[in-house]
């Protein structure tokens, strides 16, 4: 009799770096059906799905949820054909105590309160109002109590059936127990677990500075022939299905930049300086308290205007919707952050998303007096403005080369027309 179906992490999900097992969707003893979900992996890039490689009964539970993951590890067992029948029909308690590995070694603690976390080794502890606290929640809802230290028995949910939206969670008041202590009380805080996606993050950060020195270069671009340009094609664009935001013309005048300073689009090497041909453009998007992802956008130098809009549009929105895969952010050769749509007027140095060599920073637009000169006199007028950086890797190339970088791509940006 062929033996348990093993389920192991995707090698090819995770880019030779970690997830985190953020939640099991089946639990031991339940019945699993081929190509459904059976459990969520958070990377620092995306949240993705893991479907059961066949139908039968989840035997076993290797991996617990908020346990750090490597790509090909073991995470469960499955039960296929008749040993998968008896199975089914016992109760997942009963199914787990036949399994040892999804037992804790010692009795099982009290259930866990907001801010604290399971003791290494032990299983995920679940009571009735946490599992009626759980039903129906939406990804984002699981992402933002654990970002809080919250369980779903924590929180009232005001949704139907009592499930538990957003605005519960971000409106939930922790319980304060008043110190049995005399004397001065202590400042009060609250702990907050680190996300999966937010410690990678952190990670990258440290490496890019670690690996590269970063140099930034300042430019000021005037945005009044892209404004007047947007106000002319901007129905039409949506009308066709392509939203036409201010990103898209700073990705289209990256391509000149970029062929300008083809340095910028490559990446270092000990011996060697690799040169890409193809303009695949990262676009840097805050998902609201969730962190940051970077959905790429492959083959920009191909593209025109109404193109790029259209595939911006699309990457952007699957973003914010929690559907990208990791094909769609894989790959970069060069980076945009728009940080001004926050407010931000400058950043400087952007982190370089490592291993390329540069990453553009497009600051907050605001109406700004300039000086202008007009047949020899000067006079005072009020443009649609904001800054651009360019942060580079020094090892790649030299400020004179960035400066060339930012050269051309005011110059795009300022000539626009028809």
């Amino acid at each position: 009799m062929a033996g348990p179906v093993e389920v192991r992490a995707p090698a090819e999900q995770t880019e030779g770096t970690r997830s985190q097992l953020q939640r099991w969707l089946r639990q031991p003893g339940e019945a699993v059906r081929r190509d459904e979900p059976l459990l969520e992996l958070e990377t620092d890039k995306v949240t993705v799905e893991i479907a059961a490689p066949a139908s039968g009964t989840l035997l076993q539970i290797l991996k617990d949820e908020q346990a750090d993951v490597m790509p090909g590890e073991l995470l469960a067992l499955i039960e296929t054909g008749e040993a998968a029948a008896p199975a089914a029909r016992a109760t997942p308690a009963n199914a787990a105590a036949a399994s040892p590995a999804t037992l804790p070694a010692s009795p099982a603690p009290p259930p866990s309160r907001a801010g604290s976390l399971p003791e290494a080794g032990s299983a995920p502890v679940r009571d009735a109002s946490h599992a009626a606290g759980a039903a129906g929640m939406s990804p984002a809802v699981r992402r933002l109590l654990a970002e809080r230290g919250l369980e779903p028995a924590d929180v009232r949910g005001s949704g139907p059936g009592g499930r538990i939206t957003i605005d519960d969670v971000l409106n939930h008041s922790p319980r304060v127990t008043p110190s049995a202590q005399s004397g001065p009380a202590e400042p009060a805080t609250r702990r907050q677990p680190h996300t999966a996606m937010r410690r990678r993050i952190a990670e990258r950060m440290v490496e890019s500075v670690h690996a590269a020195p970063h140099v930034t270069t300042l430019f000021e671009v005037d945005l009044g022939a892209v404004l007047a340009h947007r106000t002319r094609h901007r129905a039409d664009f949506e009308a066709r299905g392509a939203p036409l935001t201010l990103t898209a013309y700073f990705l289209s005048a990256c391509v000149a930049a970029i062929r300008a300073v083809p340095e910028a689009n490559a990446r270092w090497t000990d011996d060697a300086l690799v040169l890409n041909e193809a303009i695949h453009i990262g676009v840097a998007t805050a998902l609201e308290d969730r962190g940051l992802v970077v959905p790429v956008l492959r083959d920009v130098q191909a593209l025109d205007l109404f193109g790029i809009a259209r595939a911006l549009g699309e990457l952007v929105a699957r973003a914010r919707e929690d559907a990208l895969t990791t094909a769609d952010v894989r790959g970069g050769t060069f980076t945009i952050s728009n940080h001004g749509v926050s407010g931000s007027l400058l950043a400087a140095p952007i982190i370089i998303n490592q291993p390329q060599s540069a990453i553009l920073g497009v600051g907050k637009l605001e109406k700004r007096a300039v000086v202008v000169s007009e047949d020899g006199v000067d006079r005072v007028v009020v443009r649609p403005r904001c800054y651009v950086t360019l942060t580079i890797d020094h090892r790649v190339m030299d400020g004179h080369r960035a400066n060339r970088f930012l050269e051309v791509l005011v110059r795009e940006l300022e000539c626009v027309s028809n």
